[in-house]
């Protein structure tokens, strides 16, 4: 019990100050957009549809949401435990096996796509820019996290929590030591970003931009 006690302790203290250190500096000189956009629990990687390194609906169908999302300007990314994505919509379902499987490398990952018209940038929603070269490193490792079936991403049909979304496989597995905002504090570091050292929770994300 005495070293069980001894280990939670010490990985609290290692995710409270992993999360405090900052890797890399800010880029107001960039010339694209990225958001980070919080749940208040859950981050997403929010950048532009089209651009002149991508667009989006070249990789991903924007027709498979409820609603046709064709003409939305923003997409965003997510990725997480896949029961907890899809059989916790919200705490009170919650079931300790799904906790038991995320946390203990047992589950699969799924990555979860959001289309937007717009964002305001608030508590919850941070903004800044990134450098043409830096965000072609951000969607390499953006597109990577997508499990691939026949060429194209795995879509999981039906899955959905609102019109203007979609949820398709991933790759990777969720514990402990990597959660959903370990991706995306992972995803920031990929474009050269400000980003913790290593985080499992979204504040320590956020408060790296004002």
């Amino acid at each position: 019990m005495i070293w069980f006690l001894i280990g939670l302790v010490g990985y609290a203290l290692l995710v409270f100050c992993t999360s405090l250190v900052k890797v890399n500096q800010e880029q107001a000189d960039g010339e694209i957009d990225v958001y980070i956009l919080s749940n208040g629990v859950h981050t997403d990687i929010v950048v532009p549809v089209k651009t002149e390194v991508i667009n989006w609906h070249s990789f991903l169908d924007p027709t498979l949401p409820k609603n046709n999302c064709t003409d939305a300007r923003y997409i965003a990314f997510g990725w997480g435990d896949r029961g907890f994505y899809l059989e916790t919509p919200t705490w009170a379902d919650l079931k300790f096996s799904t906790a038991f499987k995320a946390a203990f490398f047992l589950s699969t990952s799924a990555m979860h796509v959001t289309y937007h018209d717009e964002l305001k940038v608030g508590k919850f929603c941070k903004h800044t820019k990134i450098k043409r070269e830096n965000y072609e490193k951000m969607v390499a490792h953006i597109k990577k996290s997508f499990a691939v079936d026949k060429n194209l991403p795995d879509w999981l049909a039906s899955a959905h929590y609102n019109d203007n979304d979609a949820f398709y496989a991933a790759n990777g597995t969720y514990s402990i030591f990597y959660t959903c905002n370990s991706w995306s504090n992972q995803t920031l570091k990929a474009g050269h970003l400000p980003a913790c050292l290593w985080t499992l929770h979204d504040r320590a994300i956020l408060s790296k931009y004002s």
